[in-house]
Formats: structure tokens, sequence, C-alpha cells
């Protein structure tokens, strides 16, 4: 179990670090966005696997030979109060680290969570205080405010907000653009794929694969959006109303604007050839190989 748990470990580095790097700085998933997210959800759940599996399986190496007569072994030496003579200082510290890595993981993972959705309830409390029911978008609030702001506020009752600047500033077709680009981010629950890079980013600042990731995985959720407001409304209808919104959107809410607006601007107007689909094949089995395989180390004697 000692060489698995060095494979595992190995993975997790990689994958934290110059894969994830490396697929932030790649520029094929412009091309695929839902391949790329498919990519990058695999990224951090194989590497969240291998790291903390690492220090599981190196820990509970003297107990067996695999992951689950080592678990077993472990009931048996509680029962009996009988521990195997390879158990040492160095194995109870491995698992002692997986411990408290995997505490830290989940703690920020709630803590961010709990804090989202608190921020998201506060948000929508006002909006239906101080919002106008729009009857022409379900769960649309119209807030009068003069600058062209709109974004969405996803959750179990979700919110879409544009401003009556909005109305005033775009024509009918540019508001259409709009809602679908934030109807994408409802309907695909957006928010929950962002969630969990955020909370990984938190986790170990540090890590700079860690960061680029959280930054990689909002740019190709905007993108996502992009096309499928596209595929609704005319591109030029499209880059015209997000060319003039305004930036400024609460927290805890997706919204159609980050820093690489003119990036999105120019993919939306001349959009890139997409992958062929072989390689787009290719991309979703590789994202089911990253999870199988710290899984089968894991699992398999």
């Amino acid at each position: 179990m000692e060489v698995t748990a060095l494979v595992l470990l190995v993975l997790g580095v990689l994958l934290a670090e110059p894969v994830s790097r490396g697929l932030a700085a790649a520029h094929w998933p412009s091309r695929d966005p839902v391949g790329g997210l498919l990519l990058w959800q695999a990224v951090g759940l194989a590497g969240g696997l291998s790291l903390l599996g690492s220090g599981i399986v190196f820990g509970l190496a003297p107990f067996g030979s695999s992951l689950p007569a080592a678990v077993t072994g472990v009931a048996g030496a509680i029962r009996t109060g009988t521990w195997p003579p390879g158990f040492d200082l160095l194995h109870g510290a491995a698992l002692v680290v997986a411990l408290l890595i995997g505490l830290r993981l989940v703690g920020v993972l709630g803590t961010v969570t709990v804090r989202t959705l608190r921020a998201r309830a506060r948000h929508r409390d006002l909006l239906d205080l101080l919002g106008t029911p729009w009857p022409a978008a379900p769960h649309a609030r119209v807030l009068d405010h003069p600058l062209p702001v709109a974004y969405c506020l996803p959750g179990l009752r979700s919110r879409l907000v544009v401003s009556a600047g909005v109305l005033d500033t775009l024509d009918p077709a540019q508001v259409r653009a709009v809602l679908a680009h934030e109807n994408a981010h409802l309907k695909e629950r957006h928010d929950l794929v962002v969630l969990p890079f955020v909370a990984w980013g938190a986790t170990a600042p540090f890590v700079r694969g860690m960061v680029c990731a959280q930054v990689a995985v909002a740019a190709l959720v905007e993108m996502r959006a992009d096309d499928v407001a596209a595929n609704r409304a005319a591109p030029a209808e499209l880059t015209a109303a997000l060319g003039s919104m305004g930036h400024a959107t609460p927290a805890a809410a997706l919204s159609s604007f980050t820093t690489a607006l003119d990036r999105r601007l120019a993919r939306i107007a001349d959009p890139p050839a997409p992958l062929p689909a072989a390689v787009q094949l290719g991309v979703r089995l590789a994202a089911v190989a990253l999870v199988a395989v710290p899984t089968a180390l894991l699992l398999v004697p």
C-alpha cells in the first residue's frame, strides 16, 4: 500500500499544480466550455481524492494490503485492542495529516456555502421588498435604478434581476439576449459548478494552481452562458447588450460581467471553431478516467 500512497500523492500534487496551471492557460476550453468544465470538475475531484487518499492509504498500510482490507483490519484491531507491529508514529501522523486536510476542506466548503446561502437569502428578501415583479420573465424583479445592470441570484427560490436602466437603455432584442444569458446560469446551476472551486482556492490560497482553477472555471461558465444566449438571440444583439451594461453586482450573485468582458465580446462576435467531435469525446473520456484512476487505486486490491 505504500507504493499506492506514493502514486496517489504524486497524482494529487500534479493535478493541484502543473495540471491546473496548464489547463487554466490552455485555449481549447473556449472552443468547448462544457467539456472544459467537466474536465475541471474531474481535476478537482481526482485531486482531492488523491491527496486525501494518499495519507489514509499510507497510514492504514499496516492493517491490510488494500484500503477495504485495511478498514476491516482497523475494526478488528479496535475490537481486540491489538495493533499490528508495523503501525508506528509515521503512519499515525499520515492519518492525522489526512484528517486535518479533509476537515479543512470540508470546513471551508461548509463555511463558504453557508455564507453564500445567507447572503443570497438576505439579498432575495431585499429584492422581494424593493423590486417590482416583471411579468415578462418568471421570478424576475425590476429595480428602480438608472444604471443598466442585470444579474441572477441562484438557488431554490432563484431571482433574475434587471434594473430600470436596462429597460430604458436596451432595445427588446438586447434585453432578451441578456435574459437568455442569465437564465442559462440559473438553469444549468453554474453556482454549484463554481462553489467547490471557490472553496478549493480558499483552502490553500498559497497553491497557485488552485487559484488558477477558480478563475478559469468562472470564465468558462460565462462562456457557456454566452453560447446559450448566442443560440437564442442574434450575437450582435448580445454583444451590444453586454457592452452597454454596468459591472457592479452584489455579493453571492452570478453576473454576465467579468474583467475579461472584452475577450468574451470578441469571442461572441467571432466564435472559435468547435473542437472536432472525436476530440470532444476524448475530453469527456479523460474526465471520467481522471476520477476513475484514484478511485481504483483506493478500492481495488
